[in-house]
């Protein structure tokens, strides 16, 4: 897909959540992740159709479910059993499962996926296991259960269901995708991504290219075999292997096409799905992107209104309008693409447009996270420390003070650039739709037209498109939508809750990406009274 990451959980974050710290520190993660596709300079969030591709088309084509009937040939994959140890934090139990590498060709090899679980903590009989997945693709979906879920999901949850992640084939501890090293990577993130001529735009194709190539190099045959269809499969395996006869699961941004996805494949498997922060697969990749950046530019809006109240904003004062401070952010960043600025003492990078841009992307998706945004400003801005824009950098690009990478970019480009063909195939096509983007996002539209490039230099071929998903005979599914989310815009849960036959739409009338566990006691509440007792919100629910 092509868009920019989801809401993962920083790996760095350790704080017990519970009550009264359980939104800081969803605040203070959010900062680490998004919605992602394009693994560059810019990172996508989400999926990477092609543009030539008709949205006719797509919206003739749904997914079709599989038989209901296991094949023959996986009937050990279903029928394993999972050896648990102790693993991370008191509790927490891990294992790996085994799937096949290509379910085209079962007995062409393994590939090892590993879990982790929870139990349930209640005196109850648990209602089943509940499958989180925090989205990317390439976030760590074991981190966010043994970091967030399994601590900081309400109590009544975590007495009921034993709380359980899959890291997805080719993420974190799975097998994980292998591309570029820190070092190279460093030199990718900083590249200029928003050509002003000639020798950028090659260098920036040679970026994307390089990266590419070295993926290839590195992890040719499981680049083949890392799509969100995959993907769901292997959570069936997992469901069957739990002993669960439906999937009970939550996923947000990146999450909600995987759930969705397994629910199009296994509709009759279908338990208690929540789908938060959703995504919209019958889009072709550049109606996607657009709408992402469009999505963003929300929230900048949001966020400006908010700092020319602030007694700190370094981007204008009371009676500044939001566009007079998108000119004012535009204007540093011309600033900072002739004139890097240092990164801070400890730090021997340069602060550029690049890095400066995705810093403030990070920010963007939770409004927890505008004061620390505001200071990282006025630090660059004003004292020409860079070191405040480079740390929300790093935490989005998921880059430690060591300067190593995780896997998150490389698993990122591998999903979206096998699970639709590349948004646009040439520099040519870029500069052709910059117009648009720049009238969808005037801070933002650039970088994010430059950065649905990076797909259409993969060594391996995309072997999905956009498409519907119905999942007829599905039990009710949960879509959750937040009006001003900047990843995964509104429209898009309002879509697929319209797609899917069982969808039922709960909406969060706020600010950042996804609503769960944001500080709504209505959405939460909603939320868990489904996962509790099955019982959906009303038609129309409204939540602020």
């Amino acid at each position: 897909m092509h868009t920019w990451p989801s809401p993962r959980r920083n790996r760095s974050t350790r704080t017990r959540i519970g009550t009264g710290t359980r939104n800081r520190t969803r605040a203070t993660a959010r900062v680490s992740g998004s919605l992602l596709a394009a693994a560059a300079l810019l990172v996508s969030a989400c999926s990477s159709g092609s543009s030539t591709t008709s949205s006719g088309n797509a919206a003739e084509a749904a997914l079709a479910a599989l038989p209901r009937s296991t094949p023959p040939a996986l009937s050990s994959y279903y029928t394993q059993h999972l050896h648990w140890r102790s693993c991370g934090a008191p509790g927490f139990q891990c294992a790996t499962m085994k799937a096949p590498l290509d379910y085209a060709k079962p007995g062409a090899g393994d590939i090892r996926l590993a879990v982790a679980r929870k139990k349930a903590t209640g005196k109850e009989k648990p209602i089943g296991s509940l499958l989180v997945n925090p989205g990317g693709p390439g976030g760590s979906a074991i981190d966010y259960l043994q970091q967030y879920a399994g601590i900081g999901y309400p109590a009544e949850i975590r007495a009921r269901y034993d709380m359980v992640a899959m890291d997805p084939r080719g993420v974190a501890r799975s097998e994980p995708v292998e591309c570029l090293d820190g070092p190279r990577m460093d030199t990718f993130t900083q590249t200029d991504n928003t050509p002003d001529d000639q020798r950028e735009t090659n260098a920036l194709v040679g970026e994307y290219k390089t990266f590419a190539d070295s993926c290839g190099a590195h992890s040719a045959k499981l680049l083949r075999h890392v799509s969100t269809v995959e993907a769901a499969r292997d959570m069936d395996i997992l469901r069957a292997v739990l002993g669960d006869p439906r999937l009970n699961y939550v996923g947000a941004s990146y999450g909600t096409f995987l759930g969705a996805t397994y629910a199009g494949l296994f509709p009759e498997r279908v338990g208690r799905l929540v789908l938060d922060g959703a995504m919209d697969p019958s889009l072709d990749a550049e109606k996607l992107n657009l709408g992402q950046t469009a999505g963003f530019e929300t929230a900048f809006q949001a966020f400006a209104k908010d700092c020319v109240r602030q007694p700190d904003c370094p981007l204008g004062g009371r009676g500044t309008t939001p566009a007079q401070v998108g000119d004012h952010l535009e204007a540093f960043f011309r600033r900072l693409d002739a004139h890097p600025i240092p990164g801070g003492e400890a730090d021997h990078r340069m602060l550029g447009e690049a890095l400066a841009t995705t810093g403030v992307i990070a920010a963007m998706y939770d409004q927890g996270t505008w004061e620390q945004l505001r200071e990282a400003l006025t630090s660059a801005m004003e004292k020409n420390d860079g070191a405040g824009l480079l740390a929300l950098s790093d935490s989005y690009y998921e880059r430690d003070a060591h300067g190593r990478y995780s896997n998150l970019m490389m698993a990122n480009s591998a999903v979206n650039c096998l699970d639709l063909p590349p948004a646009f195939s040439s520099p040519e096509q870029v500069e052709k739709a910059l117009p648009q983007f720049e009238k969808a996002s005037p801070v933002f539209g650039r970088s994010l037209a430059w950065a649905s490039l990076n797909c259409a230099y993969w060594p391996v071929k995309a072997t999905g498109g956009p498409h519907r998903i119905e999942a007829k005979g599905a039990a009710p599914i949960l879509v959750v939508g937040t009006t001003r989310d900047p990843a995964t815009p509104y429209p898009w849960a309002q879509s697929l809750a319209r797609q899917l036959s069982s969808g039922r739409l709960l909406t969060y009338v706020g600010d950042g990406h996804t609503a769960y566990g944001r500080g709504s006691s209505c959405i939460d509440s909603a939320i868990d009274t489904y996962l509790l007792h099955g019982t959906p919100p009303p038609p129309g629910k409204r939540c602020s």
